[in-house]
């Protein structure tokens, strides 16, 4: 319980700041980069579902081109991901915004990644339990498969996560996302489809 409601916020936020100043050269080149790729604003900014079901606004740099207007209303998003914005997905740089989210308090380091706020109708009682802590950049899921395995699945490693929180999972976490960027499991491109939750699947 000390470790996390004291030494996990304090470690996570130090090395949020840490990793942002490390990071922030690399971040303002693709920030610039993007500006002119997207020819437009380089972010990706959405409302997601974060610690006890409160919204806040997720930051990652853009991956996907705009919706026509024939796209619109439908969840058909991955044949909009541009041939870099799938480099910045493989590699994982997309997240590089969250250390923000990180510092502003809305968002961990490490736990169960924040879904869209429509889904939060659809969870039962037990898959709702994710929400018992802050969500995180990485987390149990995502070194568990990423999208080859199933929501159900996913939303079990999220409770499992929350019932066996410990500095030690943690760390087996971190390390294990930072080989992530160069293992291509369960990594989807523009090709795939990555079904919604809806409450059943």
């Amino acid at each position: 319980m000390m470790y996390q409601q004291f030494f996990k916020p304090l470690w996570e936020w130090l090395f949020a700041l840490l990793g942002l100043l490390f990071f922030l050269p690399l971040l303002i080149v693709l920030t610039l980069f993007l500006g002119f790729y997207y020819r437009g604003n380089p972010f990706f900014v959405q409302k997601r579902i974060g610690k006890h079901n409160r919204g806040f606004k997720i930051l990652k740099l853009k991956t996907m081109r705009n919706p026509r207007q024939d796209e619109l209303g439908h969840h058909g998003t991955m044949n909009r991901v541009t041939p870099f914005g799938a480099f910045l997905r493989n590699s994982s740089l997309d997240e590089l915004p969250q250390l923000l989210n990180v510092l502003m308090g809305q968002m961990s380091i490490i736990g169960p990644r924040p879904l869209l706020e429509e889904y939060l109708p659809l969870y039962n009682s037990h898959q709702i339990r994710r929400h018992e802590v802050k969500p995180g950049i990485t987390g149990l899921a995502q070194i568990s498969g990423r999208n080859a395995i199933s929501w159900q699945e996913k939303f079990a490693l999220d409770v499992e996560y929350v019932d066996q929180l410990s500095f030690k999972l943690d760390l087996n976490i971190f390390f294990k996302s930072l080989l992530k960027p160069f293992d291509r499991t369960g990594i989807y491109n523009s090709q795939d489809a990555v079904l919604p939750f809806d409450g059943t699947n």
